[in-house]
């Protein structure tokens, strides 16, 4: 009784903090190895170094056995020895060419022939994965682990911070939050229904420190009148995406966050990271950028 309790008390993310949706049981209709070029795209470097080598070995491998069964068909090399042939099919495939061992036989010469045109293949292909993952460009944008409700003006205003963790500007950077949120409509039908949550500002023409968005909560807003625990019971998720231009690369770059419910704290405020020394200059303090006070 004592573990169904816990267990039913847990909270279950349908949107992780970086925007992917948890799904249970997809693994039953879609594989990413049915899609490999994504798959050595997305995976980790060690993913990709590991899975590289394993092909690597595995293809010469398969070509050393296949050269033992063609009989002694490597000249200078020990007639059945597994290394000398696998060392062999090394030389091949990268077209080292060492000139001490040779092919001697036709059968031979045809397997060195097949060998060649996948080495050369094997290397095009696993030079462009590398350039294509290396090339990708990426945003290093950082969001405040939580989100605040804090009266700006006099009305209650959603806010979360992000900030560029690059020493660069993302041009044209654009905000863009919504919330989704479990609704129960006239039929009772349930769905998951999703609304704009219109900013004070949006867009940022030179992106280079650091952003407070606020939406304010009014009778236009779609959180008007909601409270932790409505949030909680409908499982909101706010969802932020931003867009925008590395000046660096220029190439569009895009970063995401989600926060749920518990992740907004009401009647709460951002330290201010604004300071200003003796000297009169202004400088940011980034290790408060996540601290909050009570109003």
């Amino acid at each position: 009784m004592t573990q169904k309790k816990r267990r039913s008390s847990r909270v279950v993310r349908i949107v992780n903090k970086d925007g992917r949706l948890n799904i249970v049981g997809s693994g039953k209709w879609y594989s990413y190895w049915r899609d490999p070029y994504h798959l050595l795209l997305t995976v980790p470097w060690t993913g990709f170094l590991a899975i590289v080598t394993l092909g690597y070995i595995t293809a010469n491998t398969f070509f050393a056995l296949a050269y033992l069964v063609g009989g002694n068909g490597i000249a200078n090399a020990r007639p059945g020895n597994f290394f000398d042939a696998f060392f062999f099919s090394i030389q091949t495939m990268a077209s080292i060419g060492y000139g001490a061992m040779y092919p001697q036989t036709l059968y031979a010469n045809i397997l060195v022939t097949i060998e060649s045109l996948l080495g050369l293949m094997g290397l095009a292909m696993g030079t462009g994965l590398a350039f294509a993952r290396l090339s990708q460009p990426t945003a290093r944008v950082i969001f405040s682990r939580v989100a605040v409700v804090d009266l700006y003006d006099g009305v209650p205003t959603l806010m979360f911070r992000t900030a560029n963790k690059r020493r660069n500007q993302i041009l044209e950077a654009e905000l863009r939050v919504r919330l989704a949120r479990d609704e129960v409509n006239a039929e009772g039908l349930s769905m998951r229904r999703v609304y704009d949550l219109p900013l004070v500002r949006s867009q940022n023409p030179s992106f280079a420190l650091s952003w407070t968005a606020m939406h304010p909560i009014d009778e236009s807003s779609p959180l008007y009148k909601a409270t932790p625990e409505i949030l909680a019971q409908q499982e909101a998720s706010i969802i932020i995406t931003l867009i925008g231009i590395d000046e660096t690369v220029s190439q569009t770059i895009h970063a995401r966050h989600v926060y749920i419910a518990r992740d907004i704290l009401w009647n709460m405020r951002f330290v201010d990271i604004m300071l200003r020394t003796l000297d009169g200059d202004r400088h940011l303090d980034y290790s408060r950028f996540h601290d909050v006070t009570p109003l």
